[in-house]
């Protein structure tokens, strides 16, 4: 749900403390838990390391950025693949036949 443009975005009080105390042009990364937080105008040109629940992903912040969440750009989740025993023998296969088509062009 989108926040009531009467209200305005939300930026977290203490993200906007720490982007104030920065000097123009510094590249030191601003750690930060408030992943609901909306990216402004401000921000631009500055990294944010957001917390994803283990670790701070560095995020550098870019024009077309603005208006999105800092949170959609520090995934919290892992894919580890689908398969078992039958995905192995597939990559497997395909891997074979990558040496073979790799050989092939050598000749």
């Amino acid at each position: 749900m989108t926040r009531s443009l009467r209200k305005g975005p939300y930026v977290d009080e203490k993200l906007l403390k720490k982007i104030s105390k920065l000097a123009p042009g510094d590249k030191s990364v601003i750690n930060t838990w408030s992943r609901s937080s909306e990216i402004s105008p401000e921000m631009v040109g500055l990294t944010f390391g957001v917390h994803n629940g283990k670790k701070f992903i560095p995020v550098t912040i870019r024009e077309e950025m603005i208006g999105h969440r800092l949170g959609e750009f520090s995934p919290t989740k892992t894919f580890v693949k689908h398969g078992g025993k039958m995905q192995r023998d597939l990559e497997a296969a395909k891997k074979v036949s990558e040496q073979q088509a790799k050989a092939a062009a050598k000749k």
